[in-house]
């Protein structure tokens, strides 16, 4: 191989792929209990992450960034204060929702996914 040349990755297993999905969608869950968005990511990687380094790498990245939108609303929460917190709190909840979505779909299709503006706490 070149020396700009990369080995192709290699396309994971269907099963893989599903759960990593499901790494990125258990964040739904959020909308019917409390701290679902965090509960949800956390377990099914904690039980499928062995599975496939897709599934572990997919897993802590949707952990991360439900993280980031926990703490971005705890701050909105405060701004709320001084009214600003409100349209914060609202571009954050439509925001995390379409990248919850386009990252799922990701997964699915096999192609890993890095969200923006996440803080990554999980290495």
């Amino acid at each position: 191989m070149g020396e700009n040349e990369q080995a192709p990755v290699p396309v994971p297993s269907q099963e893989a792929r599903q759960w990593a999905m499901f790494c990125h969608f258990s964040a739904f869950l959020g909308f019917v209990f409390p701290f679902g968005s965090l509960i949800g990511p956390l377990i099914v990687w904690q039980l499928k992450k062995d599975l496939d380094p897709f599934v572990d790498e997919q897993g802590k990245e949707a952990l991360n960034f439900q993280i980031s939108v926990a703490i971005a609303f705890m701050i909105s929460v405060l701004l709320m204060l001084v009214v600003v917190g409100f349209l914060l709190a609202s571009l954050i909840a439509i925001g995390a929702l379409v990248m919850t979505i386009i990252a799922g779909i990701k997964a699915n299709e096999g192609q890993p996914y890095r969200y923006p503006f996440c803080w990554r706490l999980i290495k």
